[in-house]
């Protein structure tokens, strides 16, 4: 397998890391296995993990493939590529990225892994995607490499992952025609959020740099922090989901991706207040995967909204696991990257990289999308 399909994924043990790497080999590529931990680079690798998401897919494992490296191998001609790497150490990520074509950060925080890892893929020549939901990260991917990214014309998707880069592909898809909208609403509506260790990081992080109790939100064409509690209301979602309470202005990446390229002055995510209790609860356990893919049970319908005068148009996309449904999220951009599809060079959210009405399309074998134009 030649190196334009090798995609080195940093963080790949980590819960969405393991998704991406079972996706990647799904689709026929060569994923170099990256973190900081080779005993657990090695459980994924050759399976002693026994989870759904490990780096050989689900029918190998039933026959039999894992648990040497002489299995491993056969099973893809070649044994899987393992390389230890930190953030904090430029010379070990070069050398882990060497040979690929491609490096997606599954790695958060993404403050502290963002960054560095795009450095490294500067160094190299290669495109860089991540599965960053945290704002501040994603403002300073935005901030710090715009100029030179473009210049340089490199590739550097951020954020695309469920929150961020889902929500601005269905906003897109939904401007149609549209030069501009006067508002952009995305409602999510999650059956619950049995949240990983590394979103309680991440939001942890987040929380600490814009100070305790600060919020942000997007409005009048820029971002603000507030320091009140955020509004309550009731959200008319499409069936299965019907109207339910939600937290307004609980603000997500989206308010990052979809201003970076679309013209609208108001951005507002909304969230399931059921939801939003399970993220707050520190009791809230981590999620359990209930089907040989390594999905948990958690379902979601995600709803958008916008408006320009009096007209408006939706989007509205119904699917399974957030945590799983980003692996094809970002390894389908990884493919587009790397087969020339794309529409833009420097750094750019998936809506204004990517055809959004055609790359939507593409994920249909995982979520289920209507647009309303």
């Amino acid at each position: 397998m030649g190196s334009d399909r090798t995609v080195a994924v940093f963080g790949a043990y980590g819960h969405t890391g393991r998704f991406v790497v079972a996706e990647l080999r799904a689709r026929g590529f060569r994923p170099v296995l990256v973190g900081r931990d080779p005993d657990k680079l090695k459980a994924l690798a050759y399976g002693t993990e026994l989870h759904g998401t490990g780096a050989w897919r689900v029918e190998d494992r039933a026959a039999g493939v894992y648990g040497t490296e002489d299995r491993a191998a056969g099973a893809y001609g070649t044994a899987p590529d393992i390389r230890t790497a930190s953030a904090d150490d430029p010379a070990s990520v070069d050398r882990a990225l060497t040979g690929a074509a491609a490096v997606i950060n599954c790695a958060g925080p993404f403050a502290t892994t963002a960054a560095p890892v795009i450095e490294a893929a500067l160094r190299a020549g290669i495109p860089y995607l991540d599965v960053a939901a945290e704002i501040e990260a994603n403002l300073d991917t935005f901030a710090h490499y715009a100029e030179r990214a473009h210049e340089s014309r490199a590739l550097i998707i951020p954020a695309m992952a469920f929150f961020g880069g889902f929500g601005d592909l269905l906003a897109t898809a939904a401007m149609g025609d549209w030069t501009a909208a006067d508002e952009v609403h995305i409602a999510y509506g999650l059956s619950s959020w049995h949240p990983t260790a590394g979103t309680r990081t991440a939001g942890a992080v987040s929380r600490e740099r814009r100070g305790a109790g600060r919020r942000i939100r997007y409005t009048a064409g820029r971002l603000e922090h507030r320091d009140d509690a955020p509004p309550t209301l009731e959200w008319p979602f499409p069936e299965p989901l019907g109207p339910r309470t939600v937290i307004g202005e609980f603000t997500m990446a989206d308010v990052v991706t979809v201003p970076s390229h679309l013209t609208a002055p108001e951005v507002r995510t909304y969230m399931t207040t059921e939801a939003a209790r399970d993220l707050s609860s520190p009791d809230t356990p981590a999620p359990a995967a209930v089907d040989e893919r390594g999905r948990s049970d958690q379902t979601f319908l995600v709803d958008v909204v916008v408006r320009s005068g009096g007209a408006e148009r939706r989007a509205v996309a119904r699917g399974q696991d957030i945590y799983a449904v980003t692996a094809p999220l970002v390894v389908e951009a990884a493919e587009r990257v790397l087969t020339g599809r794309t529409r833009a060079v420097g750094v750019a959210s998936a809506g204004r990289m990517f055809d959004a009405p055609d790359f939507l399309r593409a994920l249909s074998p995982y979520i289920s999308v209507e647009l309303f134009t």
